[in-house]
């Protein structure tokens, strides 16, 4: 049974190809980098790549510098005529043959999956044995600041809050959705970084401009009142705002790897099949639980 779908998947698009006239990318460049740097660690060539969802060519451009990849091909809804060898597609219905490719990489866009565990599960069956899946993804810890805002100044204002910041999933989320996704060696880890503004309506025009504002299938469809904007930007000043008056905006990377099983993998070892005691290894006294140490 499929579960929610927290986002408007139809009105995600729409947003995004308004972004793509004048993109702010600043924070998937950043991503496109640090993604490289960590394929570059991977000692090994993928011959057939796919680029998931992510926006505009920063990612590819990486892969195509790395060396380290042969054919790469992106699959976005948002397809443009700059991509290369490219196929239109949605996150949530991959379509591509089982055990077809040997990487599937993604920057900033498998946050707005509905069924990310539906999602990841495909990914994993479309690559072979041994492939790699390499992924960034705004995490939950992302826009406190505003989410705080804009609660505090609708609570005070419109007798109740309207969910305007998306759920994101956290690192401990992840982690049990690679391995139940089938996903061996699975790793997650997070970045965090801090973007100073001069306003908060700076802050949401970047926004605007990454194709990122709400997009909740449960958020408020009324306009936004102005007396609750400017409520919202003056608690946004007053509670985050740094000595010389310009304002923090947080945003988390949460990094996902984990690859398709294969016989070559390292595996853990069976219960009991350690060759020596680790009281020995360590040098020390073994005890029963029972026991009290001495003083």
């Amino acid at each position: 049974m499929a579960g929610p779908e927290l986002f408007d998947r139809r009105l995600l698009r729409l947003r995004q190809r308004r972004a793509a006239r004048d993109p702010a990318t600043f924070l998937l460049d950043r991503v496109a980098g640090e993604l490289g740097e960590r394929l570059g660690a991977v000692l090994r060539r993928f011959e057939r790549a796919v680029d998931l969802g992510t926006p505009a060519g920063a990612l590819r451009s990486v892969l195509a510098a790395s060396g380290k990849v042969g054919t790469v091909i992106a699959a976005s809804a948002q397809t443009r005529r700059d991509s290369g060898l490219a196929v239109a597609a949605d996150e949530e219905a991959l379509p591509f043959a089982d055990g077809s490719l040997d990487l599937v990489v993604s920057a900033l866009a498998l946050q707005f999956v509905n069924d990310l565990p539906g999602a990841l599960a495909q990914i994993r069956r479309a690559l072979k044995p041994d492939g790699l899946l390499l992924a960034a993804l705004v995490g939950g810890a992302s826009l406190t600041e505003l989410r705080q805002a804009f609660a505090q100044a609708e609570s005070e204002i419109e007798a109740g809050a309207s969910p305007r910041v998306a759920p994101f999933a956290d690192v401990r989320e992840l982690g049990a959705l690679l391995q139940r996704a089938g996903f061996a060696l699975p790793v997650v880890d997070c970045d965090r970084l801090t973007v100073r503004y001069d306003t908060v309506f700076d802050l949401m025009r970047d926004l605007r401009r990454m194709g990122a504002t709400n997009v909740l299938r449960e958020r408020r469809r009324t306009p936004l009142r102005r007396a609750t904007l400017a409520r919202m930007a003056q608690v946004y000043a007053q509670r985050f705002a740094d000595p010389d008056g310009r304002l923090r905006a947080s945003f988390e990377i949460v990094w996902l790897s984990g690859w398709a099983p294969h016989e070559s993998q390292q595996k853990p070892l069976k219960p009991g099949s350690a060759k020596q005691r680790l009281a020995d290894a360590l040098g020390t006294i073994e005890r029963s639980a029972g026991d009290k140490a001495g003083r």
